[in-house]
């Protein structure tokens, strides 16, 4: 529209992003839609959908890795000393409570709390609580899964002085810790259980 207008000699000029913006606010829609991307915006060569650069790395859903197992020190890997956690999530029914379960590697004690919903800040909240009943000095490497829940590692290793190790990508066996223990709880609390009515004390 932008050259058609030059070519034919008019005395107005509209740039190309002018014209993007109006498309992508609806106003040559004909009539009010509903939420998406549709009307006029669905005639673009790219149909509404936002194009990236090649260098361009998708990070919506994805937790930051900060350290990986294989970084772990030996004392941890090998089970020398206590105060290396592998925590877990044991999920009841979508969208409701979860308990959140923390599993020494040397000697397998266990602290159980609750969160109010299986996401980053409740969980976060959750693993502090648990983590402030202990000695600092029995708080040495936390090693989770790479689920949602555990992207807010950053503040914990800020405040118990704490490394994250993240398993490999399909590797459930580098945490077999939790995995055992999770296995045994799951004996009380099914899939199907509500977790909301558990007492947190």
């Amino acid at each position: 529209m932008s050259a058609r207008l030059r070519l034919e000699n008019f005395n107005i000029s509209i740039s190309p992003t002018t014209i993007y913006r109006g498309i992508y606010a609806g106003l040559f829609d004909e009539s009010p839609l509903g939420r998406g991307n549709r009307g006029v915006i669905r005639q673009l060569r790219h149909r509404g959908k936002t194009r990236h650069s090649k260098n361009f790395k998708e990070t919506r859903g994805k937790i930051r890795i900060t350290n990986l197992i294989n970084e772990r020190p030996a004392k941890a890997n090998n089970r020398l000393e206590i105060g290396h956690w592998e925590p877990d999530t044991v999920a009841g029914k979508t969208g409701r409570s979860c308990v959140v379960t923390m599993v020494d590697r040397k000697f397998r004690y266990t602290l159980i709390g609750k969160a109010n919903k299986k996401s980053s800040e409740p969980v976060t909240r959750a693993i502090t609580k648990l983590l402030k009943g202990l000695p600092q000095n029995k708080i040495k490497t936390i090693t989770p899964d790479r689920g949602k829940e555990f992207s807010k590692n950053s503040q914990i290793t800020s405040e118990f002085k704490a490394e994250f190790y993240f398993p490999n990508p399909h590797a459930p066996w580098q945490r077999g810790t939790s995995e055992n223990t999770n296995g045994l709880i799951r004996e009380y609390l099914p899939k199907t259980e509500d977790m909301d009515p558990l007492n947190d004390a």
